[in-house]
């Protein structure tokens, strides 16, 4: 399955994505939303947002980011401030 057929994937950050070597909805699964965010910081975009982790895991979960639930969000701000 391709990137862009993912809930919350744009050309943006499929492109970003791709960069990190993450090249299908496979691989993402594999590594997870916040491997694939530390990547993208670390090696493409040092301003990753919030936002763009929210999108991540939705994709990873097949849901819309805002239809995350609230424990996970705040899991997420706790891995995203430890950066």
């Amino acid at each position: 399955m391709e990137l862009k057929e993912l809930p919350n994937i744009g050309k943006v950050l499929s492109c970003n994505l791709e960069k990190v070597g993450v090249d299908n909805a496979e691989k993402l699964r594999e590594i997870g939303a916040k491997e694939a965010f530390k990547r993208i910081r670390e090696k493409v975009d040092p301003g990753a947002c919030i936002m763009m982790l929210y999108a991540l895991e939705g994709a990873v979960e097949g849901i819309p980011s805002n239809s995350l639930s609230s424990a996970k969000k705040d899991e997420l701000k706790v891995f995203i401030n430890r950066l």
